[in-house]
């Protein structure tokens, strides 16, 4: 009952009692009924107004919108909160104070003189963060005091709102695609205007598909369930593949391998829906849930991605290969020639592959170099890092076996923007890409740097 009484208490209502125990001590040792009466009166104001603002039934609202609700890396967004006092009692002075993860900085807080009756109040502030991730924001914790500042109750709300932070977006140049995305130029086009139904291309039936798509011909012929492609649909549409293999990347923090890789996704993925394509996300773990909009999907999950442990690209690839996609973009980390084989096979007839090869070795060199002398002069310590499993010379025959493929690849190391990169990309499978130098050049195929 005692603590529950000081409960509250400011500093001034603790001194408030202090001063009266004292007067009140005094008063019965000097025998003085006047000091007596102050003591008294001391120590019984701030007990109640204690009671009193328990008693008070201040009904409060709050609600918070985040403006933009998704923003990338080190933009700013701003929140904006929203406090009413539905009550029939005014609130005495209010300390505000919204809860913010450590990552974003530091609570906000805000003094208020009190709201009247029915009365709205407004805050603002900026949110910048220059990590991706999804962050709750909220509750907010006001703390109400009363008239004579003895007394400081204290409530919170239980709204939270989602604040999500997607990897930088880097807008990319168009002159990279072809006549159509798909690899079907006007030649395709007058072949498909002039196609009939016996001109179908079937694939084997898979669960889901519609029974209305069997095409009997074929069936006959081939002696099980065939289905018709759906051409459109199927030039219209991209798969992305990420490479997210924690043993493929190099370097630390934000200025790793992996987050290149994971800004380079958001960006080609924007990039391409953009200019009109739909699409997947799929990681070496396999494919994400491709329901709703595909720009919305792609950074929503590019938010929250983390490197994997997995040692092969065997799940991923097999998703690659049975999915529906006019378009493969690969964005690899360092690259097996083995693991080069099973992703060079998922190119279709026609349909256009474009893989960026992260040279990783360069990522854990410039981290070795920020840091001086590193230990053992490796640089590889740390973060999504780790002891690389292939040579430079594998990632050169990776490069080859793309190409060989009918791949369009550029290797790109620490130094290279992705937007220059980009715009290196050879118009062709084979073609070599603009030279400038470094690891941002393309070569005749076989000779990839």
């Amino acid at each position: 009952m005692r603590s529950s009484l000081l409960a509250g208490l400011t500093t001034r209502g603790t001194s408030f009692l202090a001063a009266g125990a004292a007067t009140v001590l005094a008063g019965l040792l000097l025998g003085t009924r006047a000091l007596l009466s102050v003591g008294v009166t001391l120590m019984v104001l701030p007990m109640l107004a204690r009671v009193a603002a328990g008693r008070a039934r201040y009904r409060l609202s709050c609600t918070r919108s985040i403006t933009p609700a998704r923003v990338p890396a080190g933009h700013i967004a701003t929140v904006t909160l929203r406090l009413e006092n539905a009550s029939r009692l005014p609130t005495g002075l209010m300390l505000a104070e919204d809860s913010v993860p450590y990552a974003l900085g530091t609570r906000p807080r805000y003094v208020l003189d009190g709201i009247e009756r029915g009365g709205v109040r407004e805050l603002s502030y900026p949110l910048r963060s220059d990590l991706r991730g999804k962050f709750e924001i909220g509750p907010l914790e006001i703390r109400i005091a009363d008239a004579f500042g003895v007394v400081e109750l204290g409530r919170s709300f239980s709204s939270r709102t989602t604040f999500i932070v997607t990897p930088r977006v880097v807008p990319l140049p168009r002159a990279t695609a072809s006549s159509s995305w798909a690899g079907d130029g006007d030649g395709m086009t007058r072949t498909t205007a002039a196609a009939g139904e016996d001109d179908v291309i079937p694939r084997s039936y898979r669960d889901g598909d519609e029974l209305r798509r069997v095409h009997w011909r074929s069936t006959a012929r081939y002696g099980e369930l065939m289905v018709r492609r759906e051409e459109q649909r199927w030039r219209n549409r991209a798969l992305l593949f990420l490479d997210t293999r924690r043993s493929s990347h190099a370097g630390t923090g934000m200025a790793s391998s992996f987050e290149f890789a994971v800004s380079a996704a958001a960006s080609v993925g924007v990039h391409l829906a953009r200019e009109g394509l739909d699409g997947q996300l799929i990681t070496d773990a396999g494919p994400f849930d491709s329901g709703g909009i595909f720009e919305d999907v792609l950074l929503d999950s590019l938010a929250v991605i983390r490197p994997s442990a997995n040692r092969d690209l065997s799940r991923g690839v097999s998703s690659l290969r049975t999915g529906d996609g006019g378009l493969i973009v690969a964005i690899m980390g360092s690259l097996s020639a083995d693991a080069a084989r099973q992703l060079a096979a998922c190119r279709r007839d026609q349909c256009q592959a474009i893989a960026l090869l992260l040279a990783a070795s360069t990522w854990a060199d410039q981290a070795a170099a920020g840091k001086g002398s590193a230990s053992n002069g490796s640089g590889r310590g740390g973060g999504t890092g780790g002891e690389l499993p292939v040579t430079h010379e594998e990632t050169t025959t990776a490069a080859a076996l793309l190409r060989s493929a009918g791949w369009r690849v550029i290797s790109i190391d620490a130094t290279t923007p992705l937007a220059t990169a980009w715009q290196r990309l050879p118009r062709f499978a084979g073609q070599p890409a603009p030279a400038s130098g470094g690891y941002g050049t393309g070569s005749a195929p076989g000779a990839a740097r």
